[in-house]
C-alpha cells in the first residue's frame, strides 16, 4: 500500500490493505483472538513459512496487527490484532458467513482447522 497512490473507490483501497492471497485469513484467525507463530502455521496448513512471514510483517507495517516477543529460547512470538485491525471484524465476518453459505449452496466441502 502506498500513502502516496490515488484511489478512485473506498474498495480499491481496502483490497489493496487486505486483498492479497493469506491476509484476509490470517486477520480472520487473529479475529479470534492471539495466536503464536506455529498456531498460525497449524491453522494455515497450505501457506509456506516465507509466505506466512511476508504477511505478517505487511500487517504489521500496515499496524493491523501487533507483534509480542516473549522470553525464551527460542523467543515465541505471538501476534494479535490493533485496534485498526479489531475494525475490520465486521469485514472478516462478512466473508466468513458468504463463504459459509456459498460452500452450503454448493455442497463445497470445509474442512476448518482448530
Amino acid at each position: 500500500m502506498s500513502a502516496a497512490r490515488a484511489y478512485h473507490c473506498p474498495v480499491e483501497l481496502t483490497m489493496d490493505v487486505i486483498g492479497r492471497r493469506w491476509t484476509a485469513v490470517i486477520l480472520a484467525h487473529l479475529k479470534e483472538g492471539v495466536h503464536r507463530y506455529g498456531e498460525l502455521r497449524r491453522r494455515m496448513p497450505d501457506v509456506s513459512e516465507k509466505m506466512l512471514t511476508q504477511r505478517l510483517r505487511e500487517l504489521e507495517r500496515a499496524r493491523l496487527i501487533s507483534r509480542t516477543v516473549h522470553d525464551g529460547v527460542p523467543a515465541p512470538v505471538s501476534y494479535r490484532l490493533t485496534d485498526e485491525g479489531v475494525s475490520l471484524a465486521p469485514v472478516l465476518q462478512a466473508l466468513y458467513d458468504w463463504g459459509t453459505t456459498h460452500a452450503t449452496r454448493h455442497a463445497i466441502p470445509l474442512d476448518p482447522i482448530s
